[in-house]
């Protein structure tokens, strides 16, 4: 929405706004598919339609399929053989953008833009796509491929006599040869694309993927799908709501605290948080502390109020926050979602289960802060290599910096 302000500078930026929140759908698709002659652009843009069910723009549908103002302008170029404007070109394609179905639906543009030119008047013109598709093969594979192109005149779908005949003998019967197949006419269309595709490269180049059509269709298919279905990560700030989840000993508390004191995020361990509520003796700690003393899990709905009140105050909201040991199920998951405490960034912690129980049963735990720290970090060698000292006291209650984790040798 701000890249839509920014290009059209409306007088009521409010009113604009407002409509674009009514007609325009961000999550639908916006791909361009390029590549020379016979690199197979229009079959990767008519199974990117099916899949997405989004509406195709080529030369063909702007010419032959589609009722436009300046459409039979376009056909007196073309019926004179005479290369259609650029200019003409972007009015086509903004004017059909603009209907509702490519709004809502989604657009897959094949073929444009060709050359600089008609890259920066789409531009202008708002249009900027989410991902570039860029095709590639040798020109001798390419030039081979066009002498057995064929093309279904109903339907528009180009087979081949070699890589991709049709099984049905009546789409067989009607498939026709293309214009201007003679390795002549490819070559000097080959020659036109590679002297246009170096400055087009260079506008789409943060959006675009490169992927080589000289290998199966369905390959190429696969490896499209994948890139059209990230999402780019935006450059803008926001607050980070992180959560950690992972078995009991695989490090979420340490590396928590890592990061909220790397990011300056609020660090908040589920646990903890139970805990601190009953030593405030608060009103929802009151409710809490007979299931603590008496070893009982804390029921779903008072860890969520607890939570909640804690995720909505000043400094989670401005700083952000990490969070661990909740949820523990999915229910708790659909719960923590429910109240609208949705994370941006999810890890999970992985690792063995020898690790994990190594690693809690040399677990140990500071009575005073409530730490804990593994049992080989308590060896006197170590500690004399932190602290400097050869106290047997030092070495028994090393303290709150050796615990929290400061100054550990690697």
């Amino acid at each position: 929405m701000l890249e839509e302000l920014l290009i059209h500078k409306p007088d009521d930026p409010i009113e604009f706004m407002i409509n674009h929140l009514k007609q325009n759908n961000d999550d639908a698709p916006r791909i361009c598919v390029l590549g020379p002659p016979a690199s197979g652009k229009t079959t990767v843009a008519m199974w990117l339609c099916k899949h997405f069910n989004a509406i195709r723009v080529s030369h063909e549908t702007l010419l032959f399929k589609e009722v436009l103002m300046q459409t039979e302008e376009a056909k007196a170029y073309k019926e004179r053989n005479q290369k259609i404007p650029n200019a003409l070109w972007a009015n086509l394609i903004q004017e059909r953008l603009s209907n509702v179905d490519c709004i809502k639906q989604g657009w897959i543009l094949e073929g444009f833009p060709e050359n600089q030119e008609q890259a920066w008047m789409l531009q202008s013109s708002g249009i900027f796509p989410r991902h570039v598709v860029m095709l590639y093969a040798p020109d001798t594979v390419l030039i081979e491929r066009s002498g057995g192109k064929r093309l279904d005149p109903l339907t528009q779908e180009v087979f081949h006599t070699t890589f991709d005949w049709p099984s049905d003998p009546l789409v067989q019967q009607r498939l026709v040869e293309p214009e201007d197949l003679s390795e002549q006419e490819v070559s000097k269309k080959l020659l036109e694309y590679h002297r246009n595709f170096p400055e087009i490269f260079h506008i789409y180049q943060k959006v675009l993927k490169s992927i080589n059509a000289d290998q199966p269709s369905v390959d190429v298919l696969s490896q499209v799908l994948a890139f059209v279905q990230t999402r780019h990560r935006s450059a803008a700030p926001f607050t980070p709501r992180i959560l950690f989840f992972g078995p009991p000993g695989s490090g979420k508390s340490l590396q928590a605290a890592l990061i909220a004191q790397k990011y300056d995020v609020v660090n908040i361990c589920c646990g903890q948080l139970l805990k601190e509520a009953v030593a405030d003796n608060t009103k929802l700690g009151e409710l809490v502390k007979p299931y603590i003393d008496s070893g009982c899990p804390v029921p779903d709905n008072l860890v969520l109020k607890l939570l909640t009140e804690r995720l909505n105050a000043l400094d989670c909201l401005t700083n952000g926050w990490v969070l661990s040991g909740f949820p523990r199920d999915v229910k708790q998951g659909e719960q923590l979602q429910k109240a609208q405490m949705n994370p941006n960034r999810v890890f999970f912690f992985n690792l063995p289960y020898e690790s994990i129980m190594e690693r809690l049963s040399q677990r140990r735990t500071d009575p005073v802060t409530g730490e804990s720290i593994k049992e080989g970090h308590f060896k006197v060698n170590a500690l004399q290599d932190l602290t400097g000292k050869d106290d047997m006291t030092t070495a028994l209650f090393p303290s709150p910096a050796v615990l929290s984790g400061r100054g550990r040798r690697k």
